[in-house]
C-alpha cells in the first residue's frame, strides 16, 4: 500500500510540473473570444511608454483543458488549474465564479486568484470528467466583466483496476483420448482502466496450475489440450488456474485469475472384460422354461452408452437349452431357460459366452477386439417330481349305446426320477360328476359305466390325476375329451342323378363319366366311401367301375363300338359302402344314353334331353323357357280379351248410361216453379226430334218409323204432363226424380234419344223391359220403374180403346 501511494504522489508530482503548470498562461497571453475559439486579437500592438512597434493584444479570459489525477491520495486539495482575465489588474476587483458539475461538492475555486482545487479523491472509472462554467465578475457590483465559458477537467487514469473474469469459475470438456491442440474453451477478462491511455486496460492470458495438460493463448485466452492421449479412467477431472495480467504482463501489471474446470468426456476406448473366465452355476430340472437360472458379468471401464454391453451364447454344447439376454440397469448377462431340463436325461451343460459393446467407436477399433469370452458351466440339480404323462392331452371316440364296460382307451404315466416310482390313476370326480366313465387304477384304461347317447351329450371332457406311490403329493393332470360317435344309421347313395352318354365312336378303357356319393349321417368331414360292380354284375361287358380313392369313382368302358340302332340305354349299377360303424352299403344304377358325337367327343345327337346338356341347357332352364313361353301366352290373351271388353263397354259410357242418370243421381228438385235447375225450353223445343233413332242399350227387334213432330202449344201435351205430375206427386214409392215427371223433350244433346213416352211410338209402348231385371242388381230399380210404366201405358191404352 505505502508503496501504490509512493508511485501516486511520484506521478503527481510530475503531472503538477509539467502538465498543470503549463497551463498556467505564458507572458504575453493569449486571448479567448467569445465564441470560445481561442486565436490572437492582434499579433503586433502599440509599445508601452511611447515606444514605437507593435505588441500583442492579450484576450481576456486564459486556461487550457485541465486534468485531474484520479485516487488522490494527499492531505491538502489537490490542484487542478488557474483562471484569470486581463480584466484582472492585480487590485483585487474582480471575482471569479465556478458552476456546473461538481461545483462546490467536488471543485472549489479561489475567488481572488483564479485557483481550482479539488476537494476531494476522484475516480475515473466513476465518472471521466466534469463540465464547468466560470465567470469573471465586478467584485463591487457583480457585474460580469466577461461572458460565461465553459471548460472541462478530465480524471487522468493510472492503473487501478485489475483484470476480473465476469464469467468465472469456468466449467468445460472435452473427449478423452483427443489430439494435442483440440479446443476446449475460452476465457475472457475485463480491465476497467481507460484501454486508450497507456498500457493499464491491456491483458495478457497464462496458466499458474494446470500443465503440462492444457495450454492457454495469451491474447485469446483459448484453452487446448496440450497433452495427447488423456485417459479419461486414468483421470477424468482437471482444474486449471488462469491468471489475466495488464500493463501488458509486465512488472507492476495488476492480475485476475479464475479456475475453469476441465472433465475428460468418454469414448468407448475400453471393451468389456468379465472378472473371471469360468463361471459355474447350479439350476434345479424343475426350473420352468423362461426362467432365469444364473447371471454373469462383463465390466466395461467406460461409462454411459459406451458402456453397453451385449451378451452372445457360441453355438455349442448347451447353446440350444439356454438363452443369455442383457439387463439394462446394471448391465449383468441374465442365462435364461429354454427348455425344460431333466435330471435323468442331462446332467450338466456346458456352453461359451462372449460380451461385446453395442456401440463401436473406428477410432479405437485397431487396438484390439473390443469383447471377450467366458465359459459358463450349469450342473442340473434332481428334484423329486410328480409323474408324467406321454401325451400333453387325449382324445377318444365311443359309439353312442356302446355297452357299459367297453374299454374306450388308456393313459400312460410315469415317474422319470432314478427311483421310478409306480403311478396310481384316477377320475377327477368334479371333472365326470354324473359317473360316466371309470379307469383302471394300474393300467390307465378307461371304460364306459353306462350306454352314452350322443343326442343327449355329444363330447365328454374329463381330467385324470396320476399320484406317485412312493409319494401321493406328487400328482400330475391330462385332460381326456371322450367324443360319442353317431352310429351310422343311413347308407351312402349317387350325389346326383347322374345323365351321362357314351359315343358310339368310344374307346376301350375310356372314362366317360365321375361321380360321387353322399351320405346323411354326420359328421360328413370325415367320410370314406368305396365303389365297386356287384357280384352279379362282374361279366358286364359294357362297363365297369373304378374306385380313385377319393370318395369319387369313374366309369370306364370295356370295349368300342356302340350304335344306338342296336341298344340306345343301358344301365349300370354300382355298390356303394361308407366307413360308418356300422358300414352301410347301398346300390345305385347309372343310365347311358348311347349318342352320335365328333371325332373330338363332342355331342351331336342324342335323346331330346342328352342334346341339350352338351351345350350347357340343364333341365332347370327347359322348365324356365317353358313358364317364360306360357307365361306370354297368358298375356296376349289377356290382351285380346281386354280389346273385347272395351268395345262392349263403348254402348254405356258414363253419359249414356240410364244406370247413371237414374242411381248416381240424388239432387232433389224444385217442382215446376224451379226454373233455374234445368233449361225448361230444350223441352220445349221440337228441333231437338231426330229420325230413326234407337236406343242403343238393347239390340232393336224391328224398324222403327219415323215419329211424328209435335206441337210445341199442344193441348194433349200439357194435359199429359198435367196427369202425370199428379200422379207422380200422389204416389209414395216412385222414385224423387222431378226430372222423370217433368220431361216431355229429350235435349239436343242425348245419344240415348228421349225417355219420355210422349214420343214413343205405338209400337214402343208394346215393347216388354224385363231384360232389365236380367242385368243384376244395380239395374233393379230401372227394371221397376219401367216394368210399372209400361203396365200403366197398357191399363191406359184399354181405357181408351174401351171409350
Amino acid at each position: 500500500m505505502l508503496t501504490r501511494n509512493c508511485l501516486l504522489l511520484f506521478l503527481w508530482f510530475l503531472f503538477n510540473e509539467g502538465s498543470v503548470s503549463s497551463l498556467r498562461p505564458p507572458s504575453p497571453p493569449l486571448s479567448r473570444s467569445r465564441t470560445g475559439r481561442e486565436h490572437p486579437r492582434s499579433l503586433v500592438g502599440p509599445m508601452r511608454n511611447g515606444a514605437a512597434g507593435f505588441q500583442r493584444v492579450k484576450r481576456g479570459w486564459v486556461w487550457n483543458q485541465f486534468f485531474v489525477l484520479e485516487e488522490y491520495m494527499g492531505s491538502d486539495p489537490q490542484y487542478v488549474g488557474k483562471l484569470h482575465t486581463d480584466l484582472d489588474k492585480g487590485d483585487n476587483a474582480v471575482k471569479y465564479t465556478l458552476s456546473g458539475e461538481g461545483a462546490g461538492s467536488i471543485f472549489t475555486i479561489d475567488q481572488t486568484t483564479g485557483d481550482i482545487h479539488a476537494l476531494r479523491s476522484l475516480d475515473r472509472e466513476e465518472k471521466p470528467y466534469y463540465t464547468l462554467r466560470a465567470q469573471a465578475v465586478d467584485i463591487d457590483t457583480n457585474r460580469p466583466l466577461e461572458p460565461e465559458s465553459e471548460f472541462v477537467i478530465k480524471v487522468q487514469d493510472i492503473n487501478d483496476n485489475e483484470p476480473k473474469f465476469l464469467e468465472g469459475p469456468y466449467t468445460a470438456s472435452v473427449p478423452e483420448m483427443s489430439p494435442v491442440g483440440t479446443y476446449v474453451t475460452q476465457v475472457t477478462a475485463t480491465d476497467a482502466d481507460d484501454p486508450t491511455y497507456g498500457n493499464s486496460a491491456r491483458v495478457v492470458y497464462s496458466i499458474l496450475h494446470g500443465q503440462p495438460y492444457f495450454s492457454v493463448d495469451p491474447k485469446t485466452g483459448v484453452i487446448k489440450t496440450a497433452l495427447p492421449n488423456m485417459d479419461r479412467e486414468v483421470k477424468e477431472q482437471y482444474q486449471v488456474l488462469i491468471q489475466a495480467k495488464d500493463m501488458g504482463g509486465q512488472l507492476g501489471g495488476l492480475a485476475g485469475t479464475t479456475t475453469v474446470n476441465i472433465t475428460l468426456s468418454d469414448v468407448n476406448d475400453n471393451p468389456p472384460r468379465f472378472s473371471k473366465s469360468f463361471f459355474h452355476l447350479r439350476v434345479p430340472e424343475s426350473s420352468t422354461v423362461g426362467s432365469a437360472v444364473g447371471r454373469i458379468k462383463a465390466h466395461d471401464l467406460d461409462i454411459g452408452r459406451n458402456a453397453e454391453v451385449e451378451y452372445n451364447i457360441v453355438p455349442g454344447d448347451g447353446g440350444a437349452m439356454f438363452d443369455i439376454t442383457t439387463n439394462e440397469h446394471n448391465q449383468e448377462g441374465i442365462i435364461i431357460l429354454k427348455r425344460p431340463l431333466d435330471y435323468e436325461t442331462k446332467k450338466a451343460y456346458t456352453f461359451k459366452v462372449d460380451a461385446s459393446n453395442a456401440h463401436l467407436d473406428p477410432r479405437f477399433q485397431s487396438f484390439g477386439a473390443f469383447k471377450d469370452t467366458a465359459t459358463v458351466k450349469i450342473n442340473v440339480l434332481d428334484v423329486d417330481e410328480p409323474p408324467v404323462f406321454n401325451k400333453p392331452s387325449y382324445v377318444m371316440d365311443v359309439y353312442e349305446d356302446t355297452p357299459a364296460g367297453t374299454i374306450i382307451g388308456a393313459v400312460t404315466a410315469q415317474d422319470l426320477d432314478a427311483s421310478s416310482s409306480p403311478v396310481r390313476y384316477k377320475i377327477d370326480w368334479k371333472s365326470d360328476l354324473d359317473s360316466y366313465f371309470d379307469i383302471d387304477p394300474v393300467e390307465g384304461t378307461i371304460s364306459t359305466n353306462e350306454p352314452l347317447d350322443r343326442e343327449s351329450i355329444a363330447q365328454h371332457n374329463i381330467s385324470i390325476v396320476a399320484t406317485k406311490l412312493s409319494n401321493p403329493v406328487l400328482t400330475s393332470r391330462v385332460a381326456v375329451t371322450v367324443h360319442v360317435l353317431d352310429i351310422n344309421e343311413f347308407p351312402p347313395e349317387l350325389a346326383s342323378p347322374y345323365e351321362t352318354f357314351v359315343c358310339e365312336n368310344a374307346k376301350e378303357g375310356q372314362v366317360i363319366q365321375t361321380f360321387s356319393a353322399k351320405d346323411q349321417d354326420l359328421p360328413s368331414a370325415g367320410q370314406q366311401f368305396s365303389f365297386k360292380s356287384p357280384k352279379e354284375d362282374v361279366k358286364n361287358k359294357n362297363f365297369t367301375i373304378r374306385d380313385f380313392g377319393n370318395n369319387t369313382a369313374g366309369i370306364v368302358t370295356k370295349r368300342s363300338g356302340f350304335r344306338r340302332r342296336l341298344q340306345e340305354i343301358y344301365f349300370l349299377p354300382v355298390v356303394i359302402e361308407d366307413n360308418g360303424y356300422p358300414p352301410k352299403t347301398s346300390t345305385g344304377t347309372l343310365t347311358i344314353r348311347v349318342c352320335g358325337c365328333e371325332s373330338d367327343g363332342s355331342l351331336l345327337t342324342c335323346s331330346a334331353e342328352a342334346i341339350f346338356l352338351p351345350v350347357g341347357l340343364s333341365t332347370g332352364a327347359l322348365i324356365a323357357i317353358l313358364l317364360c313361353i306360357i307365361i306370354l301366352l297368358v298375356i296376349v290373351v289377356l290382351y285380346v280379351g281386354l280389346r273385347r271388353q272395351k268395345k262392349k263397354e263403348t254402348l254405356m259410357s258414363s253419359k249414356e248410361d240410364i244406370r247413371d242418370n237414374v242411381i248416381h243421381y240424388d239432387d232433389e228438385g224444385g217442382g215446376e216453379e224451379d226454373t233455374h235447375a234445368f233449361d225448361m225450353g230444350t223441352l220445349r223445343n221440337p228441333k231437338v226430334i231426330k229420325e230413326n233413332l234407337f236406343r242403343r242399350d238393347v239390340k232393336p227387334e224391328m224398324k222403327r218409323g219415323p215419329r211424328a213432330p209435335v206441337s210445341q202449344d199442344s193441348a194433349d201435351i200439357r194435359d199429359f204432363i198435367n196427369q202425370r205430375l199428379k200422379e207422380h206427386d200422389m204416389d209414395n214409392s216412385a222414385p224423387p226424380y222431378d226430372s222423370l215427371a217433368t220431361y216431355a223433350y229429350e235435349g239436343d244433346g242425348s245419344v240415348a234419344e228421349s225417355l219420355s213416352s210422349i214420343e214413343s211410338l205405338a209400337i214402343d209402348l208394346e215393347e216388354d223391359y224385363d231384360y232389365l231385371n236380367d242385368w243384376g242388381p244395380r239395374f233393379k230399380t230401372l227394371a221397376g220403374i219401367f216394368g210399372e210404366q209400361s203396365e200403366t201405358q197398357s191399363d191406359t191404352t184399354t181405357t181408351e180403346n174401351t171409350h
